[in-house]
């Protein structure tokens, strides 16, 4: 089974997801996490359309990292476009072998490194059959030839994950968003199968697309608006972790690590100051007193905190 870092720096935001961030405020993101000791970074070609490849390709060397864990994605070529945008490229998706390798090829260009330690098939919701037929043969080939150390899928939606899981030897599996204090579904299944497979998980969208980060009327929850009545349970779980004196973000990072299927929670930062703040709440101590709060109030699972989590399937 892989081993990967405890806490991660998830790159999407210096892809520019939501709100451009420039080179200078990249640069300073992968040196704070330098700092805190983050190792471990997951990247994709879509995220800016190559641009967080191409700075942490740039910036890790001059960071210190000498010996990085990076994972990325597979399955969308990024192909040149003369249509009216941002980016002089468009993304489609390519699930051929000749596509996978194509993309990890472009990948490592922009990494500036000879392999990666984990790639994930990128969303592959819709293209079970291609999958099947060509993408998941290509990563095994990939990971055989040692372009990879591990492969497995990177996902916002458990259900067809799991089925993915089920069907296929993975490594590792990325779920983003579907175990937080606001949203269990890994719990239900993904998790307790992984548990059993030897599966390791990391999961990314700790913190909802910001509601957990921030929770006011101008978060997002899920990539969209928050509803109000999210909105409400965000800042119920802000208002129980404010009597403990303790950041809602603590116990929003720490909770996925509870389960013993989890290896690793990525976190997105755009900036030093949040990597500093992430990091803080990594490590923040969280009184079993709040950890209990939060299980009454509905936000933790109770399992978790018995240590009977693989038991509620």
């Amino acid at each position: 089974m892989i081993t990967l870092p405890r806490l991660g720096l998830g790159t999407a935001p210096l892809g520019g997801l939501f709100t451009a961030v420039g080179e200078q405020s990249a640069a300073e993101t992968i040196a704070a996490a330098a700092a805190a000791g983050i190792t471990y970074f997951d990247t994709a070609p879509r995220y800016g359309h190559g641009l967080a490849e191409e700075r942490l390709g740039r910036l890790l060397p001059t960071a210190g990292i000498a010996e990085p864990v990076i994972s990325t994605k597979t399955g969308w070529l990024l192909e040149p476009t003369d249509e009216p945008g941002e980016h002089p490229t468009k993304v489609v998706p390519d699930w051929t072998e000749r596509g996978i390798r194509r993309s990890l090829e472009s990948s490592l260009a922009r990494l500036g490194q000879s392999s990666v330690d984990v790639l994930y098939l990128h969303d592959p919701d819709d293209f079970p059959d291609e999958v099947r037929r060509s993408a998941y043969p290509a990563v095994r080939r990939l990971r055989d030839e040692g372009l990879v150390k591990a492969i497995g899928f990177g996902m916002n939606h458990c259900a067809p994950l799991a089925a993915y899981v089920a069907e296929f030897e993975v490594d590792v599996v990325l779920i983003a968003g579907r175990f937080s204090l606001l949203d269990h579904d890994a719990l239900d299944e993904l998790l307790p199968l992984c548990q059993r497979t030897g599966t390791a998980v990391v999961v990314g969208g700790v913190f909802n697309t910001g509601l957990l980060a921030d929770p006011t009327p101008e978060a997002m929850f899920h990539y969209r608006p928050v509803p109000p009545e999210i909105l409400a349970r965000a800042q119920q779980c802000a208002a129980i972790c404010a009597e403990f004196e303790v950041p809602l973000a603590a116990p929003a990072i720490q909770l996925p690590l509870l389960h013993p299927a989890v290896h690793s929670v990525v976190v997105g930062c755009r900036s030093a100051a949040e990597v500093v703040r992430n990091d803080e709440a990594y490590r923040w101590p969280i009184p079993e007193q709040l950890w209990w709060r939060l299980a009454d109030a509905g936000f933790v699972p109770p399992q978790l905190l018995t240590g009977s989590a693989s038991a509620s399937q």
